[in-house]
C-alpha cells in the first residue's frame, strides 16, 4: 500500500464503491463520481419494494416529501444551509434557469448581469439567452486562465444598474475557489443579487451559505453527491428571499394546492415554491447515499484530503511533468478539489490514456483535469495516472 494511502484516515471508505474492471487510475470523479455499492441496493430496493410494492401509494408514503426531505439533509450536511432553504429539483440547467429569472424580477428597473466569460458553459448561456430575451446588458468579468473571480475584478463592473452577479464557487477548469463572502458582500453593498454555481464545491468544499449571507445557490447531484448521470440538481433560496421571489415555471408541485388541481396558480410557501415538476424519486436514490457517507466522514475530513490529494497531484506534476503547465491555484485555500494541467499534446494522449486504463477529463484547448473524489481517489491511483501521462509523453 501506498505510504500516503495507508495514513489516510478515509482510506476505507475505498471499499464502499463500485469496482470498474481494468480501470488503473479514475481521475474525473469532479465530473461523475463512482457509484456506491449501497446506491445499487437502494436502487433495487426502491423498484421493487417502493415502486413494484406501493405503487401510486407511494406518493403517501414519503415520495413527495423527499425533495425536500433530502434538501434539508443536504443543506445541514455539505452546504451549511438551515432547514427549509434546500431542495432537490430539475437539472442545473432548469434551476439555474429559474433563479435567474426570479432574481431578475426582484430587481425591477436594474439593467444588468454580472458573469465571468470563464464560468461554465451552461451559465454563460443561459444569462445571454434571458438577456436578449428581456433587453438587458451582460458585463463580462475576464479572469486569468489559471484564476477566477475575485472581489478585485468584481468590484469595477457593480454599480447602480447591476441587478444579478452569476458565479461559481470553484471555476470548472481552474479549480479556483471564489472568496464567496466578500463578492457577496460588494454586490449586496451596490443593491443586487448574487447567484452561486456550487456545482464543483458541493460535497468537498465547505460553504456555509447562511453564515456567508448568500443569496441563492444551485448545483448537480452527480459530481461530488455520486447520485449518477443525469441525477437531479438542487437550488438553495435564502429563508427571507422566499418570499420575495417567483419562480418562472409554474408546475403542479410547486402549487400551494398540487391535488386540487384548481384554476389559477398560487405558490406554495417557502423552498415548495421553487418546485415545478413531479419528483425524480429514481434519481434521488444514490444521492441519499452519498450524502449519508460524507456525514459519516465528515465534510472536514473530506476537504482535509481533499487539500491533500491536490497538494501531491501539484508535487507529481512539477516532478515527473515538468514541460506542462499548472492551470490552477497552488495556494490551496484559493483551490478546489481538481487541477488542471496544460500541455500542447495533451489532446492526442487523451485516448491512449483511456485505453490504457486512465481517465481524466480534457478541457479545451490543451488541459487535462485531474479530478480527486477524496472518498474514492487513492494516492496510488493518482501517482499511477500522472505517471501514465508522464510516460506517454515520454514515448
Amino acid at each position: 500500500m501506498h505510504p500516503l494511502d495507508a495514513a489516510d484516515p478515509l482510506a476505507h471508505y475505498r471499499d464502499r464503491f463500485v469496482g470498474s474492471p481494468g480501470l488503473v487510475a479514475y481521475l474525473d470523479g469532479n465530473s461523475l463520481g463512482r457509484p456506491l455499492t449501497a446506491s445499487i441496493e437502494r436502487v433495487e430496493a426502491f423498484l421493487r419494494e417502493e415502486w413494484g410494492g406501493r405503487l401510486i401509494r407511494g406518493w403517501d408514503e414519503g415520495w413527495m416529501q423527499l425533495p425536500l426531505a433530502l434538501g434539508d439533509e443536504l443543506g445541514r450536511v455539505a452546504l451549511g444551509a438551515a432547514p427549509g432553504q434546500v431542495a432537490i429539483a430539475d437539472s442545473t440547467t432548469v434551476s439555474l434557469y429559474k433563479l435567474i429569472r426570479a432574481a431578475l424580477d426582484a430587481r425591477p428597473g436594474r439593467t444588468e448581469i454580472v458573469i465571468d466569460r470563464d464560468n461554465f458553459p451552461t451559465d454563460r448561456y443561459l444569462v445571454e439567452g434571458i438577456a436578449r430575451d428581456r433587453g438587458l446588458t451582460v458585463r463580462w468579468v475576464e479572469t486569468p486562465h489559471d484564476g477566477g473571480v475575485t472581489p478585485e475584478l468584481v468590484a469595477p463592473v457593480l454599480g447602480e444598474q447591476t441587478a444579478l452577479l452569476v458565479l461559481s464557487s470553484v471555476a470548472y477548469r481552474s479549480a479556483w475557489f471564489a472568496d464567496i463572502p466578500a463578492i457577496t458582500a460588494l454586490a449586496h453593498d451596490a443593491g443586487a443579487l448574487v447567484l452561486w454555481d456550487l456545482c464543483h464545491s458541493a460535497g468537498v468544499v465547505a460553504t456555509p451559505l447562511d453564515d456567508w449571507g448568500v443569496d441563492l445557490a444551485v448545483g448537480c447531484g452527480y459530481k461530488y453527491l455520486n447520485g449518477g448521470p443525469g441525477a437531479p440538481a438542487f437550488l438553495y433560496v435564502r429563508s427571507d428571499l422566499q418570499a420575495e421571489l417567483r419562480q418562472p415555471i409554474q408546475g403542479w408541485l410547486g402549487s400551494a394546492s398540487p391535488f386540487e388541481m384548481g384554476q389559477g396558480y398560487e405558490p406554495a410557501p417557502g423552498i415548495r415554491g421553487f418546485l415545478s415538476g413531479t419528483p425524480p424519486m429514481v434519481g434521488m436514490q444514490a444521492m441519499r447515499d452519498m450524502v449519508a457517507l460524507i456525514d459519516e466522514a465528515g465534510l472536514e475530513a473530506v476537504r482535509a484530503k481533499s487539500v491533500a490529494l491536490t497538494e501531491h497531484a501539484i508535487a507529481l506534476v512539477d516532478d515527473v511533468l515538468p514541460d506542462a503547465r499548472l492551470a490552477s491555484p497552488r495556494d490551496a485555500a484559493r483551490r478546489g478539489g481538481h487541477i488542471t494541467i496544460d500541455h500542447p499534446r495533451f489532446a492526442e494522449l487523451m485516448p491512449r490514456l483511456w485505453e490504457r486504463g486512465v481517465v481524466p477529463d480534457f478541457r479545451r484547448p490543451d488541459g487535462i483535469r485531474l479530478g480527486l473524489s477524496p472518498l474514492s481517489t487513492s494516492f496510488a491511483e493518482l501517482e499511477a495516472g500522472v505517471g501514465m501521462i508522464a510516460e506517454l509523453l515520454r514515448g
